[in-house]
């Protein structure tokens, strides 16, 4: 069993960077894919973007491929989310997930979840 715990949201304005971590306890989550989902309100949940177990490979939805960068210290067992020039519309509470296997965009595959850490971006 592994627990996830966000950390690191907040209100900042459009234009700011925020790094979230995502620390894994209980079994350790350096075997597994790790992915980031938000979920706005009113909205469902989306994919973020994932990073495999070594960091090699890594996938970003479009709305964020160029702003976020998804990294992970296995060291530390922390997955890291560092989102840059951050617009109002991605405001959202921030999950990360984790799973065994590959990459995979799809909610249902993953096992295991955070809470969620809240980001709110005014305009």
């Amino acid at each position: 069993q592994v627990q996830l715990v966000e950390s690191g949201g907040g209100l900042v304005q459009a234009g700011d960077s925020l790094r979230l971590s995502c620390a894994a306890s209980g079994r350790t989550a350096s075997g597994y894919t790790m992915g980031w989902f938000r979920q706005a309100p009113g909205k469902e949940r989306e994919f973020v973007s994932t990073i495999t177990w070594n960091g090699a490979i890594t996938d970003y939805a479009d709305s964020v491929k160029g702003r976020f960068t998804i990294s992970r210290d296995n060291n530390m067992n922390t997955v890291y989310l560092q989102m840059n020039s951050l617009k109002p519309e991605d405001t959202a509470v921030y999950y990360c997930a984790g799973k065994t296997g590959s990459l995979s965009r799809l909610i249902s595959w993953y096992d295991y979840w955070g809470q969620g850490t809240r980001v709110t971006v005014s305009s």
